[in-house]
């Protein structure tokens, strides 16, 4: 392990969806022994913080509101409670966890039935049609086909199946640009890519062609052409735009685009475009610092983490990595980029989406790939300040709005995963992003 650890902080200055780092003190040690010693903490430690994090988040975001919440979706509302509480049963077995789960996602289903095209959930604005995994009705069916599955009730999980399946006969998921295909955007957050995940994360867990091919691979077709079609003006073969900008990242970009597509069957062609991106995006990096830009010609080198910067495009390698094993160099870019987070330090803000939380899965997708204990040591001293700090940094604000606080992206949920998936690093995954 590196003999430095930074410690550093995200400042409230948003500005387009991005938010600037603002570093603060740091630890140092020559022992790497003494730095584990303080930064480290053991399993047990994490599984009962884990524990007792995640009855917080359910008390707050579920039980002191009655049931009630304006916000039904993973990314920042009560269904990532459901998400939370999923990881904590497939952690401990706990039949508790597992029928708190079932009677949350009833509550998001209702509540989903009210979603509109106009609505603002997940931080998706007017044209999302509420689609995706972290943004909309996709994610509460899919995740209640899951939990009905665990569940042993076969009824209910078919029933969430069937809504989840009539979400997919949105017309505008497999129109391509040639068709006026543009209505729709193509990003993981809002858009096509969204769903794609969601198809992929219930073909894991309900079975292989749950989702059948067919139904999948046109939306495939359809994400493929419109990255064609946006970058018809330039040298890299694929790239999108969402609210008016060439996003680069995991939320809205080309990192999460890319992650969900590396999933499916690829042609020839569409796998050699895959790589140009990746290789477009690898060249393209910030030379001072190897960070990646939040968007294209963007020479603003400030945001490392999973949203934008090179937190996300280190986990987008490492899928790449496996995926194209012969080709050496995404997984030398995700080392690479992997260093980069590290060296960054450790933002004040404490979710997946810009926080450690976030950054810290870029360490265990590293350790998968590279079975090197230097990465999961890293997480672990990641979550330790977790640990120690992540309570006093949502109190002082240090969470993406006070109403998110124990929410999955934005707030203190995404912290209970992390603690979970210490427990077993080598099946590790970042909330609905990795499979």
């Amino acid at each position: 392990m590196s003999s430095v650890v930074e410690f550093a902080a995200a400042s409230a200055s948003a500005d387009n969806h991005e938010e600037e780092n603002e570093r603060t003190d740091f630890f140092k040690s020559s022992d790497p022994t003494a730095m584990n010693l303080c930064l480290s903490l053991p399993a047990d430690t994490f599984l009962r913080a884990a524990i007792s994090l995640k009855d917080q988040v359910v008390q707050l975001t579920w039980k002191a509101r009655g049931g009630y919440s304006v916000d039904p979706t993973v990314y920042r509302g009560l269904l990532g409670t459901v998400f939370t509480g999923l990881r904590a049963y497939e952690a401990t077995g706990s039949l508790q966890d597992l029928r708190q789960c079932s009677e949350i996602v009833e509550t998001c289903a209702s509540l989903a039935r009210t979603l509109s095209d106009g609505d603002r959930n997940g931080g998706c604005s007017n044209g999302n049609r509420h689609v995706t995994f972290l943004g909309g009705k996709g994610g509460v069916y899919a995740l209640g086909a899951v939990v009905a599955n665990y569940s042993g009730d076969n009824q209910l999980r078919d029933q969430y199946l069937n809504l989840f399946l009539e979400v997919a006969q949105e017309r505008a998921l497999p129109v391509g640009p040639e068709e006026g295909g543009f209505g729709m955007s193509y990003d993981l957050l809002c858009g096509r890519a969204g769903f794609l995940w969601a198809a992929l994360f219930m073909n894991k867990h309900l079975g292989p062609q749950k989702l059948p091919d067919d139904l999948l691979m046109a939306v495939v077709e359809a994400v493929l052409a419109g990255g064609r079609a946006g970058a018809s003006d330039m040298s890299c073969p694929l790239m999108y735009r969402c609210h008016g900008t060439r996003y680069w990242g995991a939320a809205h970009g080309l990192a999460g685009i890319l992650h969900v597509l590396l999933h499916f069957p690829l042609s020839e062609e569409d796998a050699n475009d895959l790589k140009g991106t990746l290789r477009y995006m690898m060249s393209n990096r910030f030379p001072h610092s190897g960070n990646y830009p939040s968007s294209e010609g963007n020479p603003r080198d400030k945001l490392v983490q999973w949203s934008h910067g090179a937190t996300g495009m280190a986990i987008t390698l490492c899928k790449a990595s496996q995926v194209f094993s012969s080709d050496r160099d995404f997984r030398d870019a995700a080392i690479e980029a992997g260093e980069v987070v590290w060296k960054n330090g450790l933002v004040k803000k404490v979710g997946l989406d810009d926080g450690v939380a976030g950054n810290a899965y870029s360490f265990l997708s590293l350790y998968r790939l590279t079975g090197e204990s230097i990465y999961e040591e890293r997480a672990k001293a990641f979550a330790s300040f977790l640990y120690h700090n992540a309570g006093s940094l949502v109190a002082t604000g240090h969470a993406r709005g006070g109403d998110h606080a124990y929410s999955l992206f934005q707030g203190l949920a995404g912290t209970a995963c992390l603690w979970f998936d210490l427990l077993a690093p080598e099946n590790s995954r970042f909330p609905g992003y990795e499979i």
